[in-house]
């Protein structure tokens, strides 16, 4: 996979560089909203289908690796049928996204997996995001295809 390559080329002084939860937030959730307002969630998913393109995975484990990488969180591939895969994406960033902002958008992570999932099926996949009401750091995604 690209990412996981660049990251292991990377020195001691690039990996201290990483930038911390904080200034991640800042851009994603306040400075992108600020500036895309009304149409942060729809521009954030077709920029994910966009990433896909970018960065291709070709089996479940690639797309739970990218998200990993990515600092996305944990993808976990939950339940998969004919038409349509659930994931769940849960951990530390989930659960803080979640505890700052009560009505977080995941449309980034989502358009994402659409888009591979279109590229993977060669057909037209939309997904559909849905925070666990008990869960606190749990999202659920669910990708359709026809």
């Amino acid at each position: 996979m690209i990412v996981t390559n660049q990251l292991e080329h990377q020195t001691k002084e690039e990996k201290s560089l990483m930038v911390p939860i904080f200034g991640y937030e800042l851009i994603r959730d306040t400075l992108l909203t600020d500036i895309l307002g009304k149409e942060t969630s729809f521009i954030l998913y077709w920029a994910g289908k966009s990433l896909a393109r970018k960065f291709p995975c070709s089996t479940d484990e690639d797309l739970c690796s990218f998200f990993e990488e990515a600092g996305w969180g944990a993808l976990r591939l939950l339940k998969e049928d004919k038409r349509e895969k659930v994931f769940e994406l849960t951990g530390p960033l989930i659960k803080r996204r979640l505890s700052i902002k009560e009505n977080s958008a995941f449309t980034l992570e989502s358009g994402f997996l659409a888009e591979q999932l279109t590229t993977q099926s060669h057909k037209e996949a939309e997904a559909v995001v849905e925070t666990a009401k008990r869960a606190e750091d749990t999202v659920t995604i669910t990708v359709k295809w026809t």
